[in-house]
């Protein structure tokens, strides 16, 4: 079950960080951009759903915080 949530909550993350990609690609905003390829590649670290959800909520919060 830890491993189907894994890639669940992976795949999940990763369409929001395919999201924040394309629009800071778009507009040439420098947080989302990075935090949508961060978004894609931090699954690949982690090995407990719980940590998993802990750095993908705060990966996801913090364009919402830092406007650059």
């Amino acid at each position: 079950m830890d491993s189907a949530s894994i890639i669940a909550w992976s795949v999940l993350f990763g369409g929001i960080g395919i999201g924040y990609l394309t629009y800071g690609r778009r507009k040439k905003a420098v947080v989302p951009l990075c935090i949508g390829l961060s978004l894609l590649v931090f699954p690949y670290f982690m090995t407990s759903v719980s940590m998993l959800l802990i750095v993908g909520a705060i990966l996801v919060a913090i364009p919402y915080f830092i406007k650059i």
